[in-house]
């Protein structure tokens, strides 16, 4: 049981968060590029990997559980990042619907420029945690 619920913690981190942090630091670049169709696939793909990467969550609490190592130091702190991480995936999600939502209309008073900052500055912290969460699960079981 516990080998097939580390599989599903795996995978759903390789399919979900791997391409979940690609799709939010290909966003800043189709925001320059002022592409609202790249731009709102990109921002569908992000909502859709955003609720798949919450598969790693539950597999991974259900491990802890089984493991019994729920109330160790670095399953919190990975638990609590992951959380930061997903209020930040909503952050995100919300400034690339507010940059379709400027490119869908004919206005050029705003360009979005706010919006790429914003998502490149939290998609680079949202990777950078994703990493912190990876330390954490591999380092302090030695």
């Amino acid at each position: 049981m516990n080998s097939t619920l580390l599989w599903l913690h795996i995978a759903f981190a390789i399919f979900a968060i791997g391409p979940l942090t690609a799709v939010i630091m290909a966003s800043p670049r189709a925001i320059r590029a002022k592409n609202a169709a790249v731009l709102q696939t990109l921002q569908r793909m992000t909502r859709i990997y955003g609720f798949g990467s919450l598969g790693v969550l539950v597999f991974g609490i259900w491990l802890a559980l089984s493991l019994g190592v729920i109330g160790e130091w670095y399953m919190t702190a990975s638990m609590t990042l992951f959380l930061v991480s997903l209020v930040l995936l909503f952050l995100v999600e919300r400034d690339l619907r507010a940059a379709v939502r400027v490119f869908s209309t004919q206005t050029t008073d705003d360009d979005a420029k706010v919006e790429s900052g914003r998502i490149a500055a939290l998609g680079g912290l949202t990777g950078l945690i994703y990493l912190v969460i990876l330390f954490l699960m591999v380092v302090p079981g030695d």
